[in-house]
């Protein structure tokens, strides 16, 4: 086998192998990097916070929002569609947000708690939740077992005479 063969199948292999990536992708109408700081000045936590425009009510209404626990949740310029992207690890599924706008905002109020006085927690319409579908790999515990040899003779024909009446 060639070289070039033999790299080509292991990158075949490879790909058959390797899991691919579960994406949950979703668009908001904008979405927010938030600095909260204490009566002190001191950074409490940074959060990400996603809008959606309510035509009704005139103004950007909360979605979801999640606590920044690393900077590669930090929400980025999105060179190749335009806007911004915020992408993380969300359980088993990897999640990512776009919006055409993004702003960034220092407060010492928390925003998001502000909202639910507008809109409960319970009535926002929050991200789509993805059930991540993997093929199922059956373990020897449940694996289906091969026929057993019957004997030549079958005990069917003594049931059946065992439940019939004798005169």
């Amino acid at each position: 086998m060639s070289p070039i063969t033999t790299a080509l199948s292991a990158t075949f292999v490879a790909l058959a192998i390797s899991p691919k990536a579960d994406v949950a992708r979703e668009t908001v109408d904008l979405i927010e990097l938030n600095h909260f700081y204490d009566e002190q000045g001191r950074l409490v936590f940074d959060q990400v916070i996603f809008y959606d425009w309510s035509l009704e009510d005139a103004r950007y209404m909360v979605r979801a929002w999640r606590l920044v626990k690393n900077p590669a949740q930090l929400p980025v310029r999105d060179w190749k569609d335009g806007g911004y992207a915020a992408v993380w690890q969300d359980g088993e599924l990897l999640r990512h947000v776009h919006s055409r706008a993004f702003r960034e905002t220092w407060t010492q109020y928390d925003p998001e708690l502000v909202e639910r006085e507008y809109l409960p927690k319970e009535r926002r319409k929050e991200l789509k939740t993805a059930k991540v579908i993997r093929p199922a790999v059956q373990s020897a515990a449940i694996r289906p077992q091969p026929p057993q040899p019957t004997s030549a003779v079958s005990p069917e024909p003594a049931i059946a005479a065992a439940a019939v009446p004798q005169p």
